[in-house]
């Protein structure tokens, strides 16, 4: 507690500005998939691919984000305003959305200015914080990651409920991306103070970053943490309006779904802090592998949810649930061990490949989990799929431990 206490200021600003325009995310987040399939008349195939295609354009903004951070003449302030003004003309062409390209073309847009926006925050907070820091300074910033998502979920279901107006939500997430700007803008200085650097240092940083091999492993097994983490946003939200059996037949209502998700995000919320505290009394490794079992059972426990249909809304619970503290297990401790491998001078570049993770993962998930929607034959079992998956995680960690141990050794 006394760390959190001893926080830089700007450290509690950025996490204001997060928790602002998470709000706005959450207004779409798991509302998008369902507004573009039931009411624009897209198949779950075509969303999934919409929504994956972001993560294409948001690997080229991960990387030129990298570069911007690292550089002097934009650092991690420039960086983020600019994510922040590409996020909100995003939402202007996804609130106009009638049809697949321009869906498309809103995702690439967003898609874009989220993948410049990662290395920037992160690369920022790890300036402001020591090591020992840094697991609770992740935490609040997910922390307001997570306050935000919920509030933005329960005001998003409030506004369909009243008003069926899903274009409304992209109009609030612009507006609280606009907000983000402004508080950037106004209260976050430069964070990083940077010292001359050689050409040819400049020119082999990326170089550098891929040749270390704890990285390289460690983008493995994040991967698959990442594709875990867009089944819930993309998948999950279809699956329990289309397929989960109920009382009154199949899938739940938009009012339910939207209860779902907001305690999925308020219990991530109330955990994320105690996560953080338990998980520093064990290393790095440890904790994402308590995470990847936690993945585990959750995605047993959806199989269960649509297969049982008895009481399939407290098992739905129970599941986000679990996943709700696979999530609070992962995000800090992953973004603290990339800080702990990277070198002061390479920080944006470090943190821009462990951001392409996100962009390689939230490409490979919203296609996969919308193809098993498409084949009801096999959706139920896509889940225990996922849930054996966890195996090669966890042989993927262990062997990053050993390189870890190795590199530390005098």
């Amino acid at each position: 507690m006394s760390r959190i206490l001893n926080f830089s200021f700007k450290v509690w600003v950025l996490a204001a500005g997060r928790l602002l325009s998470e709000i706005g995310t959450g207004f779409t987040l798991f509302y998008a998939p369902i507004f573009f399939v039931n009411q624009v008349g897209l198949s779950s195939t075509l969303v999934g691919i919409a929504l994956g295609s972001g993560s294409v354009s948001g690997v080229i903004g991960r990387f030129l984000g990298g570069q911007a951070v690292d550089s002097p003449s934009w650092g991690r302030r420039k960086t983020l305003l600019t994510s922040a003004a590409i996020s909100v003309l995003a939402d202007v062409v996804l609130s106009l959305t009638t049809n697949f390209p321009s869906l498309i073309l809103g995702n690439l847009l967003m898609g874009f200015g989220i993948g410049m926006y990662w290395p920037a925050t992160e690369a920022a907070i790890i300036d402001l914080t020591t090591p020992q820091q840094r697991n609770e300074a992740f935490a609040i910033t997910r922390l307001a990651d997570s306050l935000g998502l919920s509030l933005g979920v329960v005001l998003g279901g409030v506004l369909i409920a009243n008003s069926g107006n899903y274009r409304g939500l992209f109009v609030i997430d612009g507006i609280s991306f606009l907000i983000f700007f402004a508080v950037i803008y106004f209260a976050i200085a430069e964070t990083y103070q940077f010292k001359p650097q050689s050409a040819s240092s400049q020119e082999n940083r990326w170089s550098l970053a891929f040749q270390d091999r704890a990285l390289m492993v460690f983008v493995a097994v994040n991967i698959l943490f990442t594709v875990y983490l867009s089944q819930v946003q993309s998948t999950m939200p279809l699956y329990l309006k289309n397929f989960v059996p109920t009382d009154l037949g199949t899938g739940f209502s938009d009012k339910t779904i939207s209860g779902l998700f907001t305690w999925h995000i308020a219990f991530a919320a109330v955990s994320q802090l105690p996560a953080a505290w338990l998980l520093n009394r064990f290393n790095r490794v440890t904790g994402l592998s308590f995470s990847l079992i936690l993945w585990g059972i959750a995605f047993i426990l959806v199989w269960v949810t649509g297969t049982i249909g008895d009481r399939s809304l407290i098992w739905a619970g129970l599941t986000l649930g679990v996943m709700s503290l696979g999530m609070v297990t992962y995000t800090p401790i992953a973004s603290g061990l990339v800080a702990d491998l990277a070198p002061e001078s390479l920080r944006g570049v470090y943190l821009s490949i462990n951001s392409q993770c996100w962009a390689i993962g939230y490409f490979i998930g919203p296609p996969l989990g919308g193809w098993a929607l498409d084949h009801p034959q096999i959706t139920n079992y896509f889940w225990l799929v996922c849930a054996a998956s966890i195996l090669l995680g966890l042989g993927i960690l262990q062997y990053l431990k050993q390189l870890i141990k190795s590199k530390n050794a005098p």
